[in-house]
């Protein structure tokens, strides 16, 4: 069972399986996963496929789909913008029950017969992605008056005269009354 790209989709015919009700076939394959744009940032896993392990099982009415993969997420730390990588552990099920009067049990990767695995592995991606993406644990950020990366300055040894922000000097000297 291969994925086939068909528009630069990667899709997989559920039909070829030939399941019977009850019965359920695992599925180890590569897909590539598109960059992700997280507000102005993009967010990748590169451009080689990943492994994903597919679990098909035919129901009476559809089929239940499992998809697991693992990924290492690179993009733009949110504290110092330096680079960051990040794994990140996707397990990811779906329904598709047609036809359904309830429409929670139509998977929207699932049009006859046919599984778009691309898109369902990108929005499970993006799904487990962290809230914040860091390049560690510990980053310190960027310095608010300088710019600098905290992540390279010695502890203690980064500082400024205080007296605020030199850019605001001027409305310091206004006297409002």
């Amino acid at each position: 069972m291969g994925v086939s790209a068909r528009d630069r989709r990667q899709t997989i015919d559920l039909t070829t399986l030939s399941l019977s009700p009850g019965q359920g076939k695992r599925l180890d394959l590569g897909v590539r996963i598109e960059p992700l744009k997280i507000a102005a940032d993009e967010v990748s896993v590169g451009d080689a496929p990943i492994p994903v392990r597919i679990d098909v099982s035919r129901t009476a009415a559809g089929y239940a789909l499992r998809l697991r993969f693992t990924g290492q997420v690179r993009g733009a730390c949110v504290r110092c913008l330096g680079p960051a990588e990040v794994a990140i552990d996707v397990d990811s099920r779906e329904v598709d029950q047609a036809p359904a009067e309830d429409e929670e049990l139509l998977s929207p990767y699932v049009t006859e017969g046919e599984l778009d695995l691309g898109a369902w592995a990108r929005d499970a991606l993006a799904l487990a992605l962290p809230p914040k993406l860091l390049c560690r644990p510990d980053c310190a950020g960027l310095c608010p008056v300088c710019g600098e990366s905290l992540n390279d300055a010695e502890p203690g040894a980064h500082d400024h005269p205080s007296g605020g922000d030199p850019r605001m000097a001027k409305l310091r000297d206004l006297k409002l009354d």
